[in-house]
């Protein structure tokens, strides 16, 4: 989708860049398949900030994806492509031969009219959901489960294509965007294609106030506080960290320190690293 530039009529409009919008087919969203979204701004159930930097932001509601594709043989035809507020991939409504309405991920290439389909017996066909172990080597994916009917978890932005590189036994080899190769399940489905909207990484925010209309608060740097505040703050002048990591405002390190849950890691799974040295 080509980005449309703004003459500087104000210095945010300098730099500021939009999608064209061009791939968007219809701007009314299927109402039956509307979910709501609320509101928290980064807030528990006892309304203490857990999440910080959130808060206000463009109502908007959820639209309900289609993520395990497990309407096996029954052709859909694609209505129309959507924009989505929820994501920065664009969203295509698909009406089945039985009637059934559902959202998909749009994959790039996909057109109004075209007719897609899941299952072991379909094409390898952009916007076709296929287990793993009945597409061809060398094919580009998107939409990977990573497990067996869980539904799509891996490859969902905009522009991400992974690789089906190998096949053996019970596993196949999939490269993700990142370069990392994971062996996933060849009962997994995945989509054929590349996730469409492939501009998306280009846009230019141009000001602060559309970074809030995203529910987006201010970031203020632990060095610009007092100590009391965060343990980066105080000194004379620009002072250093002072201590051998970064730390969060509550003493924990950060910036490099490894957070994955070693009891719910999928580690086993990985046969090259995307930062292998």
């Amino acid at each position: 989708m080509p980005i449309k530039k703004y003459k500087p009529t104000s210095p945010a409009r300098r730099f500021m860049t939009v999608s064209t919008f061009e791939e968007i087919t219809q701007k009314s969203t299927e109402k039956a398949l509307l979910g709501q979204i609320k509101n928290n701004a980064g807030r528990n159930s006892y309304g203490r900030i857990t999440v910080r930097h959130q808060g206000g932001g463009e109502l908007r509601k959820y639209r309900v994806i289609d993520y395990k594709r497990e309407k096996d043989g029954i052709p859909a035809r694609v209505a129309g492509i959507e924009y989505d507020p929820n994501r920065s991939a664009n969203i295509a409504l698909l009406y089945y031969a039985d009637g059934e309405k559902r959202y998909i991920i749009s994959p790039n290439g996909l057109n109004v009219n075209d007719t897609v389909m899941s299952g072991p017996t379909a094409d390898i066909k952009v916007g076709n959901a296929l287990p793993l172990s009945n597409i061809p080597v060398g094919t580009l994916i998107n939409s990977i489960e990573m497990k067996p009917g869980k539904g799509a978890q891996m490859v969902r932005s905009a522009g991400n294509t992974a690789q089906l590189m190998a096949k053996e036994n019970d596993f196949a080899q999939v490269r993700l965007p990142s370069g990392e190769v994971r062996m996933v399940s060849v009962d997994c489905k995945a989509v054929i294609g590349q996730v469409g909207n492939l501009d998306h990484s280009n846009i230019r925010i141009g000001k602060a106030g559309k970074k809030r209309h995203m529910g987006i608060r201010p970031t203020v740097r632990g060095s610009a506080m007092n100590p009391i505040d965060h343990p980066h703050g105080g000194g004379e002048g620009k002072a250093p960290i002072g201590r051998p990591s970064p730390v969060t405002p509550w003493g924990k390190p950060t910036l490099g320190t490894k957070t994955r849950d070693k009891k719910k890691a999928s580690d086993k799974m990985i046969v090259k690293r995307r930062n292998s040295k």
